[in-house]
């Protein structure tokens, strides 16, 4: 199953499908996509959208998929190519920063580089969203079971202002939309391997990362097990698991984005976005 939420921003309505072609308005459901709904109202859906009763909405624009996020939790340096692309060690455990929740946009919505940028990055990552709060986790059997889905997401990120401002990672990481998700959440039932997944990005039209979740160093049950024994994970809440190689901070030849500058991303079986850069 997939779950969307359309409209204008602010105006989103929850929408769910089985084949991404046809949506279904669910708001009279549930209300919203959000924690509390991702967290008990997924079999309502199902039965819902089998019984055929729900009524045919257009997919105009596509919003992020959740709604209400309580964190976003990001995963550092955790495909091996691209550790071995920004010349680092890789991890022995998971590199962790935070993202502010504000930064999250549609999929095709304008991404904004920051006044005075020099080094806006892209990153394609694979997003995990809770479905069911994960606290001290014992095995990654029970990690698995709180996972509510997956979805694309552009973990955006300013490298003069994430590497060489000093502090922490989190002024390159948290700029006005530098979050976009979505178009949907494909339920976890419909990804029986997130670690079988490709991931593609490209700058206007040229291909720039081409890889693979199976690279990844810390799988996706491994993470959600052990964030669980520093914080709470609570429905709705989202993890970015990475990035793999291509980024333009590995590429010395290749320009950062600029204003104009038009990025694809795509993972299988997730969908895609498109996203035109414009200037804040």
């Amino acid at each position: 199953m997939k779950l969307a939420r359309i409209g204008a921003p602010g105006q989103e309505r929850p929408a769910a499908s089985t084949d991404g072609l046809t949506w279904y308005d669910i708001a009279d459901l549930i209300g919203d996509l959000n924690g509390p709904t991702l967290e008990t109202a997924l079999p309502t859906i199902t039965a819902a959208l089998a019984a055929h009763t729900l009524p045919v909405t257009e997919p105009t624009r596509f919003g992020p998929p959740v709604a209400g996020i309580g964190k976003i939790i990001c995963i550092g340096l955790n495909y091996r190519d691209h550790a071995a692309e920004t010349g680092a060690t890789p991890p022995s455990e998971p590199i962790l920063f935070l993202k502010t929740p504000d930064t999250v946009v549609g999929p095709d919505d304008t991404v904004l580089v920051p006044r005075k940028s020099v080094k806006t990055d892209w990153e394609v990552e694979l997003a995990v969203v809770i479905g069911a709060t994960a606290r001290y986790l014992e095995s990654e059997e029970e990690a698995a079971a709180c996972i509510a889905g997956y979805a694309i997401s552009h973990d955006v990120s300013e490298r003069e202002f994430q590497i060489e401002r000093g502090g922490q990672w989190d002024k390159g990481k948290n700029c006005e939309t530098f979050n976009p998700l979505g178009p949907w959440l494909v339920t976890a039932d419909e990804v029986p391997d997130p670690q079988a997944l490709g991931l593609r990005l490209s700058v206007n039209g040229t291909t720039m990362q081409d890889g693979t979740t199976a690279d990844m160093i810390f799988g996706v049950t491994h993470l959600v097990h052990y964030l669980s024994q520093f914080m709470v994970l609570r429905p709705g809440d989202v993890i970015n698991t990475g990035t793999p190689a291509g980024v333009a901070l590995g590429r010395p030849d290749h320009p950062y984005l600029r204003a104009g500058d038009v990025v694809e991303l795509e993972i299988d079986g997730l969908g895609r976005q498109r996203q035109t850069f414009g200037q804040a």
